[in-house]
Order: C-alpha cells, then sequence, then structure tokens
C-alpha cells in the first residue's frame, strides 16, 4: 500500500513540476542568419530581442511590462529620465537620468517607463532578454479595455470620479493606441 501512495506522490509531483515551467519554449531551430529582409531576418531563435527606440523632445514610452523579459537599455543620443517599480509591498520607484553611452536594466516583468526630458531627439536601443518578451501598456490595459472595465470598478480601484474614468476610457480607443 505504501508503494501504491508513493507511486502516486511522485506522479503527481512530477505532473505538476512540468506544469510550472514559465520560461519561453525553446526555438524552432537552432540559429537564424541574418538575411536582407525586414520582415523575415533578425534575431529569432536565439533567445534575445532588439529594438531601436526613436523620442521626440518631451515624448515618452509609456508606463509598461514584459512579462517574460528584462530589458537592457542603452542611450544612443539625447537625455532620457527612466524609472521602474518594484512590486508589491513596497512599490519602490527606481529612477534614473541617463546621457548618452549610459545603460540601464529594467527587471522582468516589473512597469517600467522612458521619457526624453532633453529639447532635442533622443535615440536608445533596448535588448530583451526572449524572443518574445510580451509588452502590456498599463493606461491603454485599463482604461482602454474591450469591453470596457466597468467605470465603478476603476473608480474605485485608483481613488477617481466616475466621470474622469469615463473621460479616460473614451481617450483610449483603438486608433489611438
Amino acid at each position: 500500500m505504501k508503494a501504491v501512495h508513493f507511486l502516486v506522490a511522485s506522479v503527481f509531483l512530477a505532473l505538476a513540476s512540468s506544469l510550472a515551467s514559465a520560461s519561453d519554449p525553446s526555438p524552432l531551430q537552432d540559429f537564424c542568419v541574418a538575411i536582407n529582409d525586414t520582415k523575415n531576418g533578425g534575431l529569432n531563435t536565439l533567445g534575445v530581442s532588439l529594438v531601436r527606440i526613436d523620442y521626440a523632445p518631451y515624448g515618452q514610452n509609456a508606463p509598461h511590462t514584459h512579462p517574460r523579459a528584462s530589458e537592457i537599455l542603452f542611450v544612443q543620443e539625447g537625455t532620457l529620465y527612466v524609472g521602474f517599480v518594484t512590486s508589491n509591498p513596497d512599490n519602490k520607484l527606481f529612477t534614473k537620468v541617463l546621457h548618452k553611452g549610459d545603460v540601464f536594466v529594467f527587471p522582468i516583468g516589473l512597469i517600467h517607463f522612458q521619457f526624453n526630458i532633453g529639447k532635442t531627439n533622443a535615440v536608445a536601443f533596448a535588448a530583451l532578454s526572449s524572443q518574445n518578451p510580451g509588452v502590456i501598456t498599463i493606461a491603454n490595459a485599463v482604461f482602454g479595455s474591450n469591453p470596457p472595465i466597468n467605470p465603478d470598478v476603476l473608480a474605485k480601484a485608483f481613488q477617481l470620479d466616475q466621470n474622469v474614468v469615463k473621460s479616460l476610457q473614451a481617450k483610449f480607443w483603438w486608433d489611438n493606441n
């Protein structure tokens, strides 16, 4: 009887550990040779992503999160105010002003942002630790959901008047995203 219990427990633990994996799936191939085709070339299957971000004066990359990747940002030109917020319970804000040549790391899954505080254009390159990092822009997700979240819920959550919530929801229709 003990052997049956042990066998059942072992099978259960094996199934539970196999279902708990939250990392990226293995790439479909070992490597990807870059080709001169922007739609089909790039870093796919290497487990990383790379993006160039151009900021107009006082432009921003609004608060967002990457649920499957950490991000490292390199400033090529300009001056950026960047930061991230830790998770509960303290929600501590970490910020820094970055200048040309500076680098900053945003931990996986944390809400972060970049804001061009300069009077000229800024350019940055971001590398993410996943070929599919995902992105959730906070304001779009909360105020631009389809169908909209009940204004009563958002008014209570953000301690806002319902009319303010409805106004914000009206500003986040799809073409604005």
